[in-house]
């Protein structure tokens, strides 16, 4: 410390400590400094101490980015109640079918699809979603097996290029679809389908509810399953809000199934 200051008094040119042999008494400079650095010094130490409270309790603004159909169908039921147990903080957030730079966004979290490793991103599995080739009990599932794959009026979204085919798990029959739409939202398949415009693969998260009322039939299961992550930054000096956040979304899913509430 006495270097320290020794070192600041050759900086200012100014003697700001007299040194006795039992005391040491502040100048008249030194007085003037202190009388001047004593009200930001304390407002820094505020602020410091304010940080450290703040580590236990979750504040401020949390930034999410998040797919347009997670968003469209749980995000805004999910926010609310989040913000029922941590009044403190203030949500916002991003809908968009992009990966986004949570750094250079300034995103705290983003929800993604079966993400790809990431040496910068963390994150938890919160749950786990399927594909159904489904249609309504009018349209005609195909029956047995064929060597060719079964053609079938279908709704499929843009991505979709000619010569797909969906093939129902176990290999039981594989269907090329012969599309009647085009439609850029899966909630606008699921509407279509339901209007009986041919069949269509979709995410069981949005049409379990149908399934069961038999409004849909499931013709069967597609791939392995689907994935949804919520990733952060870093595990180190992980923010309150954001450890808070990635706690709450696991906790909505116990079983690690992703389904949406019947209203």
């Amino acid at each position: 410390m006495s270097r320290r200051v020794a070192d600041l008094e050759e900086a200012l040119g100014i003697r700001l400590i007299e040194r006795g042999a039992h005391s040491l008494e502040l100048t008249e400079a030194g007085q003037l400094l202190l009388s001047r650095t004593e009200g930001p010094m304390h407002e820094v130490a505020e602020a410091v101490a304010a940080a450290r409270d703040g580590l236990a309790t979750p504040r401020g603004r949390l930034r999410i980015a998040a797919p347009l159909l997670f968003s469209q169908v749980a995000l805004g039921r999910l926010a609310a109640q989040f913000l029922v147990s941590y009044p403190e903080v203030q949500i916002e957030a991003v809908a968009e079918d992009r990966f986004v730079n949570l750094v250079d966004e300034h995103f705290d979290v983003a929800v993604r699809i079966n993400p790809h490793r990431d040496s910068v991103l963390v994150g938890r599995c919160f749950a786990k979603d399927r594909l159904v080739l489904a249609a309504v009990p009018s349209v005609q599932m195909p029956k047995g097996r064929r060597d060719k794959p079964f053609r079938v009026p279908a709704v499929v979204m843009p991505t979709y290029r000619d010569g797909d085919v969906w093939t129902v798990r176990n290999g039981q029959f594989t269907i090329e679809p012969q599309p009647v739409l085009r439609l850029s939202s899966l909630l606008m398949v699921r509407d279509a389908i339901a209007s009986g415009a041919g069949a269509a693969m979709l995410p069981q998260s949005i049409i379990g509810s149908m399934l069961e009322t038999g409004e849909l039939v499931s013709w069967g299961i597609a791939g392995g399953e689907t994935e949804l992550w919520i990733l952060h930054t870093s595990r180190r000096l992980q923010s309150p809000k954001v450890r808070a956040f990635v706690e709450f979304m696991c906790n909505q899913y116990p079983d690690g199934s992703f389904t949406i509430p019947v209203r």
